[in-house]
């Protein structure tokens, strides 16, 4: 397979970015994702993708929850902030406004469009990511708007 044109080609599927949130006795993270679907309507289910070395993961799994905020057309220097690896700024949840999911308790961020709390049910290893299975147990909406994307935001996140 040519390398360059798989990176290409798999850059040409189209992704939303979301901030997804967990916490667990205390302990808070926050990463930028573009890997989530919806996977069910009944009941709801949404399928996200974490790295497998990631500090998100980690509080996930610990947590068996997890929140997914909508960022809105614009907000690119929020999801970039927020995609720095924990392990370099455990601070980087400190800059935004949030306040704890009322179900979940995984952090709602304030500047979101909207959120989605879940309960995984399900993990499976998919390479160097594990990809969470996850049932919506609540969902909110702060305000009317248009999501961010990874196209507008001009990040490469595939390859």
């Amino acid at each position: 397979m040519d390398s360059a044109t798989k990176k290409t080609v798999l850059r040409l599927f189209t992704y939303g970015l979301y901030a997804v949130t967990a916490q667990h006795d205390g302990a808070i993270s926050a990463m930028t994702a573009n890997w989530i679907v919806q996977s069910s309507f009944e009941p709801p289910m949404v399928m996200l993708a974490v790295e497998a070395d990631s500090h998100s993961r980690q509080t996930i799994e610990a947590s068996g929850t997890f929140a997914v905020n909508v960022y809105e057309s614009g907000q690119r220097e929020l999801a970039g902030s927020l995609g720095r690896t924990w392990a370099k700024h455990p601070e980087k949840i400190d800059e935004v406004q949030w306040k704890p999911g009322p179900v979940t308790g995984s952090p709602l961020l304030e500047p979101a469009l909207a959120w989605v709390e879940c309960k995984v049910v399900s993990s499976v290893a998919s390479g160097d990511h594990v990809v969470f299975v996850a049932e919506v147990v609540e969902v909110g909406q702060n305000r009317d708007g248009t999501p961010l994307t990874l196209k507008e935001a001009g990040f490469k996140y595939a390859g």
